[in-house]
């Protein structure tokens, strides 16, 4: 018997982008088996039973001969279930059951959905990054699909509701139903304003610059002095993602198998919050086949806030750091590799010591206790922080009469000029300016750099802190209109904002 050969296209996923896959279906005389070569993941395998399944329900035969399946390029990992539809196919194309005119057809489309066992196309993980990689073709996806496809082109991509409906589709026997009208949008969230806050003049502060500067932010305070609710108003306080950043976002939360906005782009900036028994690879990704995306880049664009900063693993905060330099998540398994975006804004939160503090002469920890609570916290990790403020319970008079505090749409104006006034000076926020950059960028006055050298000689300031200190007052003098130099009150006012973690003591 002639053997023949099919080729369908589709797509896989790795980390958060897509890769191009070309499913060949060889159908031969012989023993009948079916092979799936191109290094195929578990998930990927088990499409033998599915595919078989659906063709049968579906009014077509499962050939008895030899079926072999290559995914093609073999050098990629495979994985998921979305080359189930491409894999029937081309099956049907090799066995000679649809007609000559539809394998023409398969030529310019690409197919990425799951099959039930009844014939039904499901929906898939990862959707957006796939389909664009395969944005020169017509997408054709389940229907619960299709407002993430429609970020591609609206106008090339097709959704089918089974397999023999699909081929029907493609031999022009069906026209291709309209597009779905858009779900409701279940994901957004009011963003909180920052007038709840009550006092806390230097949590506010730090706020206004993390957001202004892109500068982590470390809040030191007991319980109940408003750090979880400081930290959930930062967003409101950044601007909207640029088409890179939501784009990249998009990517991100689509691969992760998050739902996106009605309008198909991120473009406010997110917040994630993970628990602090979070594991590892759920921080930094992967774990799996596809190196699905972690919290960092969850948070890629806009905020990661680590309440109970303590409680972390250490492996979970120690690998924060490259991604805090660079951001990136570089991931290597021995079966793939792939670079995440991870550029975000921290902000951890932490009680001064293990009784959590409260009024000042209230610890009741002795210094066995306190010192095992501060190791922790690394120092690398902790002189990664620009900022780092001390709250306080906001004090009767505070809660029951005092005025409210700036609101969010007011500071929001502030942050916008001062981001304003550093891209178009460096191109960057002041909080990624490199040393060289903070010389030519952020020049310091005599009296600035006297008290800068003092606090180098002392000891209580690291080659790593001095970078962040200057970053700061970079902000600050922005913030205040100085945009020429940096004077020795905004470098005061940066060393201010740099607490150390110590709980008041008993005297």
């Amino acid at each position: 018997m002639v053997c023949v050969l099919a080729n369908v296209r589709t797509a896989s996923v790795i980390g958060t982008h897509g890769a191009p896959v070309v499913v060949e279906c060889h159908v031969s005389s012989g023993l009948p088996g079916f092979t799936i070569l191109g290094r195929p993941d578990e998930v990927c395998r088990e499409a033998r039973d599915r595919v078989r399944s659906a063709l049968i329900s579906s009014g077509f035969a499962w050939p008895n001969r030899r079926v072999t399946i290559n995914l093609a390029p073999s050098t990629s990992r495979k994985v998921g279930s979305g080359l189930d539809v491409a894999i029937a196919l081309a099956i049907l194309a090799a066995d000679d059951q649809i007609d000559v005119d539809i394998t023409r057809e398969l030529e310019s489309h690409a197919f990425v959905a799951e099959l039930a066992l009844d014939g039904r196309l499901r929906p898939v993980v990862g959707v957006a990054p796939m389909a664009m990689s395969r944005r020169d073709h017509v997408i054709v996806v389940a229907e619960e699909n299709y407002d993430e496809c429609r970020l591609v082109d609206p106008r090339h991509v097709r959704v089918a509701r089974d397999l023999r409906s699909l081929v029907m589709h493609l031999s022009g026997e069906l026209s291709w139903p309209e597009a779905p009208d858009p779900r409701p949008d279940t994901s957004a969230e009011i963003v909180p304003d920052l007038s709840d806050v009550r006092g806390q003049g230097a949590a506010r502060l730090g706020l206004e610059l993390a957001a202004a500067g892109g500068h982590h932010l470390l809040l030191v305070g007991p319980p109940g002095s408003g750090k979880t609710m400081l930290a959930q108003r930062l967003p409101g306080l950044l601007p909207r993602l640029d088409a890179d950043e939501s784009l990249d976002a998009t990517m991100i939360r689509s691969a992760a198998g998050e739902p996106l906005p009605t309008a198909g782009l991120v473009t406010v900036p997110p917040i994630r919050m993970p628990h602090h028994s979070m594991s590892l690879v759920a921080m930094v990704g992967g774990g799996s086949s596809a190196l699905r995306p972690g919290e960092v880049s969850l948070a890629h664009g806009g905020v990661l806030f680590l309440d109970e900063l303590g409680e972390f693993a250490p492996s979970a905060l120690d690998a924060l750091r490259q991604p805090l330099e660079e951001g990136v998540v570089r991931l290597s398994r021995a079966h793939a590799t792939a670079t995440l975006p991870a550029r975000f804004t921290l902000v951890g939160a932490t009680n001064p010591c293990p009784c959590g503090g409260g009024p000042p002469g209230s610890c009741e920890c002795d210094e066995t206790a306190l010192a095992k609570y501060r190791r922790r916290f690394s120092g690398p990790l902790l002189d990664r922080f620009d900022v780092r403020v001390v709250t306080h319970r906001p004090g009767a008079d505070e809660l029951l009469g005092g005025e409210n505090g700036e609101c969010t749409a007011v500071v929001h104006d502030r942050v916008r000029k001062v981001r304003h006034v550093a891209l178009e000076r460096q191109g960057v926020l002041n909080g990624r300016l490199t040393g060289a950059d903070l010389d030519r960028h952020a020049p310091v006055t005599n009296p600035a750099m006297v008290l800068l050298r003092r606090e180098l000689e002392t000891g209580r300031l690291t080659g790593r802190g001095l970078h962040r200190i200057r970053r700061v007052a970079r902000t600050l003098a922005d913030r205040d209109g100085a945009h020429e130099t940096v004077g020795d009150e905004h470098v005061a006012a940066a060393l201010a904002l740099r607490a150390r973690i110590a709980p008041h003591r008993n005297r």
